[in-house]
């Protein structure tokens, strides 16, 4: 009986600890990414900087305008970088493959759009 007893209790804390094993774990930690954008001036970084701060997830978000590079701290339980590339594009600004939208691009002050004012493609 004790024997039973025992694989009886065995087999079940070996199955418990399989499904604790498969049970995926979510990463709550922050991540960072850098975005290539087509930022031009100090008006683009607050754009910018301002409209990433609205995105659910993200921590702290801040462009280099030299290098055009905006770097996003951001919880990946939140949101995404696909998400971020799309906050960037929406707000008029090229975010790495992602061209900018263009009804966000046609807000810009013309400062702030390629070639001080050109016609965007």
């Amino acid at each position: 009986m004790f024997r039973s007893l025992f694989l009886t209790a065995l087999t079940s804390l070996l199955l418990l600890s399989q499904s604790f094993a498969s049970t995926p774990t979510r990463d709550d930690k922050d991540k960072e990414v850098k975005i290539k954008t087509s930022a031009i001036c100090g008006m683009c970084k607050a754009r910018i900087e301002r409209n990433l701060s609205f995105e659910k997830g993200v921590k702290e978000a801040d462009l280099d305008v030299k290098t055009k590079v905006v770097t996003i701290k951001y919880n990946p339980a939140k949101t995404d970088v696909s998400k971020l590339k799309s906050v960037i594009s929406k707000t008029g600004y090229d975010a790495d493959e992602v061209v900018a939208d263009q009804a966000g691009y046609n807000k810009l002050p013309s400062c702030c759009k390629k070639g001080g004012g050109m016609d965007h493609q």
